[in-house]
């Protein structure tokens, strides 16, 4: 089975890991727009290129989203 890339050419079938802290960041963001932060928050971090979600990573979403 072929990897499913995106426009942007990361590849989405490499799950990133979340530390608990970024975990946390994460389950206050509204519900209703979570899986939409989610995705653009490691979308951040895939273009960092880091393997990890940290709350550093979470923080500067927000900071360049205006969250």
């Amino acid at each position: 089975m072929g990897k499913i890339m995106s426009n942007n050419q990361f590849d989405l079938t490499d799950d990133l890991s979340w530390t608990a802290e970024a975990k946390a960041k994460l389950k206050q963001i509204p519900f209703f727009v979570r899986s939409q932060a989610r995705q653009r928050i490691e979308e951040l971090a895939r273009a960092a290129e880091v393997e990890e979600v940290t709350a550093e990573i979470v923080e500067q979403a927000r900071a360049e989203f205006g969250q």
